[in-house]
């Protein structure tokens, strides 16, 4: 059975009980909320680790791509970076690996990863098929549907699958205007093989076999948005919004087939139309967890897409996304190096606290609170504990010449901190 089966029948899983620990509910709360789907638990049947939850009323959760491409590929790099993710706080990575020894690959990401591990299986069918000197168009229906079981039975924890790309809505996406066409890979790639092939989708059409090979191993299905905007121009367009009413629609039978599913959106939206996208999805998704890269609010920042991406990570968390795709430094330009990956994890697990502070999620609050009062205190051991990122702040003050004094170098004796204590004591 899986999380929302067992859900249903109101047992309450280890998982459950671990997730509600983790998150200061009880049990039977989370329980509830994976039994409406409001939550999803993404746990592969053959994999055992350290589970979290995705969904109302949780920490905002942030994910970590990872992979090689055609271009570049280096296991051992790729391994450090799943370390880095994991150190920075990841609470989930993703092997999008196209380049070299891609059953290794995952094999290895699988049994080194402490998170929960997520894919796109049709980007290693495409990546066979060139290998052996053929176009992706020559991919069978079966072919995609082994390798999703292949993963699954390996231990994948999510997957994302590009179900949404149909002929309906390629028809909607060539009047569309847009400035940039596809920029989803797996997206462009299912496009092209229903024009080259004139036959329907069959993650789409044979949808009932890929609820068949989840629910054998409770792989959560990530309902991938094909016709996500690359660009704020082309934002909440007829093309996106056709997809996403067929992914709510998608989203209610994987949930009656006993299937935990969560909703990927964009993208490059502005900023005043974050929150209502955010809503837009809940609506037609009834409610189901929504899973957003960035989403960027401007296009013009390369090199510094994290923060872009941070920017409009808060938004889209504060309205009520509840999982955040990091964007690294890299986006759009270069496979992330291992810091661009730290600093893609920092910047996004700020937006997702950032949004989780406007959602009130329990305990968040509290920890700001502390952290003034120990900078009040200056306490520096008790706000590099309570900082995201505890590392930067302790390897700054240790390179500051008042290292060894109870005052910052930026104001000294000046410290405003003093100066007020001064003041009250003197008003005594």
């Amino acid at each position: 059975m899986t999380q929302l089966e067992y859900a249903r029948q109101g047992t309450i899983t280890e998982a459950m009980k671990t997730v509600a620990a983790e998150e200061g509910f009880p049990a039977d709360e989370i329980r509830e909320k994976v039994a409406e789907g409001l939550v999803v638990i993404p746990k592969n049947k053959n994999r055992d680790f350290a589970v979290k939850g995705i969904g109302k009323g949780l920490k905002t959760k942030v994910n970590a791509n990872l992979g090689t491409s055609l271009s570049h590929f280096d296991l051992v790099e790729e391994m450090a970076k799943l370390d880095a993710a994991i150190r920075a706080g990841a609470d989930a990575v993703m092997d999008l690996s196209t380049g070299g020894d891609l059953d290794l690959i995952l094999t290895q990401i699988l049994d080194h990863s402490s998170v929960m591990v997520g894919t796109v299986p049709v980007y290693k069918s495409v990546s066979k098929v060139i290998s052996e000197k053929k176009m992706p168009t020559d991919l069978t229906a079966d072919d995609i549907f082994d390798e999703i079981e292949y993963q699954a039975k390996a231990g994948v924890d999510f997957i994302t699958v590009h179900c949404g790309i149909t002929f309906q809505s390629l028809r909607m996406l060539k009047d569309s205007g847009r400035v940039m066409g596809i920029v989803s890979r797996g997206g462009s790639l299912m496009a092209e093989w229903i024009s080259k092939n004139q036959t329907e989708n069959p993650l789409f059409e044979k949808y009932d076999r890929l609820l068949e090979i989840a629910n054998a191993y409770d792989v959560t299905l990530s309902l991938g948005d094909g016709l996500r905007p690359g660009s704020i121009c082309d934002a909440e367009d007829r093309a996106q919004l056709s997809e996403l009413v067929l992914l709510g629609d998608l989203a209610r039978r994987a949930r009656a087939a006993g299937v935990q599913v969560m909703i990927e959106g964009p993208g490059h939206v502005p900023l005043s139309r974050i929150a209502g996208d955010i809503k837009t999805q809940k609506g037609l998704c009834d409610g189901a967890p929504y899973y957003v890269l960035g989403p960027l609010p401007t296009d013009i920042a390369p090199g510094y897409d994290h923060i872009v991406g941070a920017i409009g990570g808060a938004i889209a968390a504060a309205s009520g996304a509840d999982f955040l795709c990091y964007v690294t430094p890299a986006e759009h330009l270069c496979l992330p190096k291992t810091q661009d990956v730290i600093d893609g994890v920092i910047a996004s697990r700020i937006a997702g606290h950032i949004g989780d502070l406007e959602k009130g999620v329990k305990g968040t609050w509290e920890r700001n609170r502390n952290m003034s009062a120990a900078r009040n205190r200056l306490d520096w051991k008790t706000m590099f504990e309570l900082a995201i990122d505890p590392d930067l702040p302790q390897k700054r003050r240790q390179s500051s010449e008042d290292k060894d004094r109870d005052v910052c170098t930026m104001c000294g004796d000046l410290c405003a901190l003093k100066t007020y204590e001064r003041m009250v004591q003197g008003a005594k």
